[in-house]
């Protein structure tokens, strides 16, 4: 991590009240780091952190799909510590129904938290960062952003724009020396897969039964993932900390197991299309 040495590093860490959020937080605060803590409730997040010594802590209610809220989240920031150097987006939740009974209410509102929440995060720091020259961007998706289950269409597309707009981010910001890492974690025993994070449609649909039985599936896992929140919160630290890792982190090793997997999939798919992809060119005289 590039940031001056005489002081600890300030971070902005969004969805912090529950999770991994949470951890991640407490582990900084531990560490003697400066955090501002995003939450759409500071009660539950500061009775979370009970016990935690919090006077290095900025904890404030953000609407992260209002610009205003978040642009004031950010000039709280740089005013109470100086500077801002690494920003973790990490609020998010998770929606499972079949494609066609997710309403458009349920599709938007998933995007106006996970991408343009995301991106009013990202429009509010990047000056910050970019007058710095210097900075991390973590962006927490997960392996569905790389990856597809049934039932997660909602999720996993907006997932999968949270991993393009990291890849064109990276390469637009690099010569302003800010670092952009994603984040892709498998299953870790969090509340995620809690009626508190994970949202159902208002209507489900017949004939989407195995949907309805990876739900029951989903919501009876809780407790017993194999990823362990405490690792991953030191692991997402230690790429801030270490810097020049990869563009794409996965978290887990169900999480590497399937990122593999999808890989050795889209390459089968290539090479099976390849005679008819190449017959679309031109034919050179």
């Amino acid at each position: 991590m590039t940031h001056p040495t005489d002081r600890p590093a300030t971070w902005l860490v969004t969805g912090a009240s529950r999770g991994m959020g949470l951890e991640l937080v407490r582990q900084l605060l531990a560490r003697g780091d400066r955090v501002t803590a995003t939450t759409r409730s500071t009660e539950r997040l500061l009775a979370a952190l009970d016990g935690t010594d919090t006077t290095r802590l900025h904890a404030v209610a953000v609407d992260l799909t209002d610009p205003a809220s978040v642009d004031a989240a950010v000039a709280a920031t740089t005013e109470r510590f100086g500077g801002l150097d690494v920003v973790v987006n990490n609020a998010g939740y998770g929606f499972l129904a079949a494609v066609e009974e997710t309403s458009d209410a349920e599709a938007r509102e998933m995007f106006d938290v996970q991408v343009f929440g995301l991106w009013n995060v990202l429009r509010a720091t990047l000056p910050v960062l970019r007058a710095a020259g210097s900075g991390h961007v973590i962006n927490v998706s997960s392996i569905l952003g790389l990856t597809a289950f049934p039932g997660w269409g909602a999720y996993v597309a907006a997932k999968f724009a949270v991993e393009g707009l990291s890849e064109a981010l990276a390469a637009e910001v690099a010569g302003f020396g800010v670092e952009v890492t994603v984040i892709e974690p498998g299953y870790f025993r969090s509340d995620f897969l809690t009626t508190d994070s994970l949202r159902l449609p208002t209507s489900t649909t017949g004939g989407y039964e195995a949907v309805r039985e990876m739900t029951e599936t989903h919501l009876g896992m809780s407790g017993t993932q194999l990823g362990d929140p405490v690792k991953a919160a030191a692991a997402i630290i230690a790429v801030a900390v270490d810097g020049d890792g990869p563009l794409h982190q996965v978290l887990g090793s169900d999480a590497h197991a399937l990122a593999g997997a999808k890989v050795d999939a889209l390459r089968a798919d290539l090479e099976a299309g390849r005679d008819l992809a190449l017959s679309t060119d031109h034919v050179r005289a």
